[in-house]
């Protein structure tokens, strides 16, 4: 009688293996050329994660998302045309959405957990892996925030908590000065957003003197925003020009002076 019994790692005929799940499908959304490239190229190379499309503007990411119907949408706020922001409640519709973007106030983070995001991820604060992680699980509804973007979370919270108890709506407690400058400035940018000088600053602009503010190097900047070093010269220059700064040390004192300023609510 011959020997039925299953060898080590055999296929039963009637115990067949479980299928193999459908890799999840992503829509990269953002304006940035090098960007879109940069994470489709992070992405492509996993088995269980497929780039199916990418965007330029909210217009092309809804667009896309209706074509392609990608499980996730990975969203830049700021755009030219249709913003991440407008275009989120539309996507949020289809699919799961990971915000994925330089833009970190409290405002903005805030907005994009309304408008239906399951995430919220700061450029520089995430490393391949948790991107990979992240893209996996906001499938399954578990929500992934980088460190600056989770503080602004957390202060809406307490703010909330203390004016439904009719608590001072002063800090719970202070920062340390273990706190680097990133998680900090969350709360500069949102109380500075009417000083003069951070409104005469583009978006892009004022994401890069933040980074000359911590005291990056213009290479650490250019790596940092995906964008070449002699991109960050010129939009040094200009930085220099509207803040009538002449050096790096001038400039920051004033984006930081103007900003503290404005906490204070000096004009």
């Amino acid at each position: 009688m011959p020997d039925r019994t299953p060898q080590p790692g055999a296929v039963h005929p009637l115990f067949p293996p479980p299928p193999r799940p459908a890799p999840v499908r992503v829509l990269v959304a953002d304006d940035n050329p090098v960007v879109r490239a940069g994470l489709t190229a992070l992405l492509r190379d996993r088995d269980d994660i497929t780039v199916v499309a990418q965007a330029a503007d909210g217009r092309e990411a809804c667009e896309a998302a209706l074509r392609h119907r990608p499980d996730v949408v990975l969203l830049d706020v700021r755009m030219p045309g249709v913003d991440g922001l407008s275009a989120l409640p539309h996507l949020a519709r289809t699919a799961h959405v990971l915000m994925l973007t330089y833009s970190h106030e409290a405002a903005v983070v805030e907005a994009a957990l309304r408008g239906g995001a399951g995430g919220y991820l700061v450029h520089g604060e995430f490393t391949v892996q948790e991107l990979v992680s992240a893209v996996r699980d906001v499938t399954l509804g578990r929500a992934h925030f980088t460190p600056t973007a989770a503080t602004a979370v957390l202060a809406h919270l307490q703010k909330s908590a203390t004016a439904h108890d009719g608590v001072s709506d002063g800090p719970l407690f202070s920062p340390t000065s273990t706190e680097s400058l990133s998680q900090l400035q969350p709360h500069v940018r949102a109380s500075g957003v009417e000083a003069g000088a951070r409104g005469a600053l583009s978006g892009r602009e004022a994401e890069i003197m933040d980074l000359i503010a911590s005291g990056m190097t213009n290479r650490q900047i250019a790596a940092t925003c995906f964008i070449s070093e002699k991109t960050v010269k010129n939009h040094i220059n200009r930085i220099f020009a509207k803040l009538h700064s002449s050096s790096r040390s001038e400039a920051a004192a004033k984006w930081l002076g103007t900003a503290a300023a404005s906490r204070r609510g000096v004009g």
